[in-house]
């Protein structure tokens, strides 16, 4: 399977490399934002290297094009490449096609898509709630920020602040990553269906999430 990726530099490998390549594995992930990126990056992964990467908001087929040049000019053998963004509803039907069309080309890559509709916060409301109704990012914003005691909006996407997400969701006693992800492969299944743009809500970060624990400290 892993000659078909395109991204996989041909090397011989030793001894050595084929007995440990089954406990040390390396993923990349392509983030549009931050958020996104420090997130990832705080899991407490053991058998996994997390090579994370904050493209600043680019469009999304714009991501996918990106992802495929950085591994281009990358001389690493990564086991899985991850693209992880979401939907922008101001954009309107521009944003649509831009969306599928990210997803649909990606996967054709060979990469795994995390995406969401509307927004990444959404992934950590599922911690808390269970929705099908569409709401727009400001009230998942909102609802985060009455949650953690700050203007999420304002401050919630800082540096400083992206980085305790992932702690934070840990230790909140009305949280649970357990209850997130059944929350997200539920939304997922009764809206598969539907075009990408149209599964609202919708997150699959439950997907990469999964992974990641996968590989986990004990």
């Amino acid at each position: 399977m892993k000659a078909k990726k395109p991204w996989l530099k041909k090397t011989k490998s030793s001894v050595y490399q084929l007995e440990t390549k089954e406990t040390f594995k390396i993923i990349l992930i392509v983030c549009e934002g931050q958020t996104e990126k420090l997130y990832f990056e705080s899991f407490p992964v053991l058998t996994l290297k997390v090579e994370a990467v904050d493209l600043k908001g680019q469009s999304k087929l714009k991501l996918i094009e990106s992802t495929t040049l950085m591994l281009k000019s990358k001389d690493v053998e990564y086991d899985e490449v991850w693209c992880v963004f979401d939907m922008d509803l101001r954009n309107g039907e521009r944003e649509f096609s831009d969306f599928d069309n990210a997803i649909s080309k990606g996967r054709t890559l060979g990469y795994k898509i995390a995406y969401s509709n509307d927004s990444f916060e959404l992934w950590y409301y599922l911690h808390y709630n269970y929705t099908e109704q569409k709401h727009h990012r400001k009230f998942y914003y909102k609802f985060l920020g009455e949650r953690w005691g700050l203007n999420y909006e304002k401050s919630g996407k800082s540096y400083r602040f992206s980085k305790s997400i992932y702690l934070k969701l840990e230790e909140d006693a009305e949280a649970s990553q357990e209850n997130a992800i059944e929350n997200g492969r539920r939304l997922l299944n009764i809206q598969s269906d539907l075009p990408f743009h149209q599964q609202n809500p919708v997150s699959l970060v439950y997907q990469l999430v999964v992974y990641l624990n996968e590989n986990k400290r004990g």
